[in-house]
């Protein structure tokens, strides 16, 4: 045989040699939930490894995600009071403004923060936008998230990633912000958002679970792929800087189908129930969770993903897996 393929598998360092996907540390963006009070640190059931902080326990965990190279983090609010118009999240003292101001202060450009910007964790009935007639209302919603971009980077947030899936909430979060002198703050997109049995965990996580119905009307069809490369295309007409997708295991094909439709950077979400499921195997010894992790980060990679979001990201950097 002339043509031998095995030839460049024969040893470790050829094989690294000829990787065609490889993984760097300047990928990844590691979530926060961030809670109100003092000195909390509170582990998250459904979520081994994952907890809520507090503004003064987040610093110091900050602190020690540094260290390990984890500079690029997603914030989360929870706890704050619910009404049936999300009022306090929009608040500029709310719990994530406050964890924006003091992660600023503390670390400056050495920590990149970008926050999450959704009514859902802010609601009565637990749904991302302004419920009325039992609908959920697109353009008031909009207002709200506009708002609540406005107050996370007044804070000093560098991006705001709205994940509400809204018509046209790209366009009013922009505006928003450009009329404010705030033209340099970053939109990722969650640009195609499934309405996913995959964020099970993440629910408990925000106590975000809607009290009614489900989220349908406005989150992504799952069997839609089209549809997903034209919300992605309406949100970059916008002024969306990064193209988000999420869930991620599930949806590599939509990956690497909007990797081939647009010139933007793509981010993938690995979501809490995609996380829960591999911790909860590794702990039974159903599999090899380092090798599973691993193998996720380079399938979302290989998709044509070039940020990742994913609750493993600390134990990649601390265990030295890339």
């Amino acid at each position: 045989m002339l043509i031998r393929p095995r030839r460049l598998r024969k040893s470790p360092i050829l094989r690294e040699l000829v990787a065609e996907t490889r993984l760097s540390k300047d990928m990844f963006i590691y979530p926060y939930f961030v809670v109100p009070g003092k000195n909390v640190i509170k582990g998250i059931e459904a979520m081994p490894g994952v907890s809520h902080f507090s503004v003064d326990t987040l610093i110091k965990d900050v602190e020690k995600s540094l260290k390990i190279g984890i500079n690029k983090v997603l914030l989360f609010g929870v706890g704050e009071e619910k009404t049936d118009d999300a009022s306090s999240s929009y608040d500029k003292h709310s719990v994530v403004a406050n964890a924006v101001r003091e992660l600023k202060k503390e670390f400056s450009d050495e920590l990149y923060v970008v926050t999450d910007v959704c009514t859902c964790a802010y609601t009565t009935h637990g749904h991302c936008g302004i419920v009325q007639h039992g609908y959920v209302q697109n353009d008031q919603t909009v207002d709200v998230l506009a708002r609540m971009a406005l107050a996370h980077a007044e804070a000093g947030a560098d991006m705001v990633s709205p994940s509400d899936m809204m018509d046209g909430r790209i366009l009013g979060i922009r505006e928003k912000l450009d009329k404010n002198n705030l033209e340099n703050t970053a939109i990722m997109s969650y640009s195609i958002k499934f309405a996913s049995a995959y964020y099970g965990p993440f629910r408990e996580a925000a106590d975000s679970a809607p009290g009614k119905g489900d989220r349908k009307a406005y989150q992504m069809d799952f069997r839609n792929p089209r549809e997903a490369m034209r919300e992605s295309n309406l949100d970059e007409q916008e002024g969306a800087d990064i193209l988000m997708v999420k869930p991620a295991l599930a949806y590599l094909d939509v990956i690497k189908g909007l990797r081939e439709s647009t010139n933007l950077p793509v981010a993938c979400y690995n979501v809490s129930g995609e996380y829960s499921m591999v911790k909860a195997a590794g702990a039974k010894g159903w599999i090899d969770e380092q090798k599973v992790i691993m193998e996720n980060m380079y399938a979302f990679n290989r998709a044509g993903a070039s940020i990742i979001i994913t609750y493993h990201a600390r134990e990649i950097m601390e265990k030295g897996w890339i």
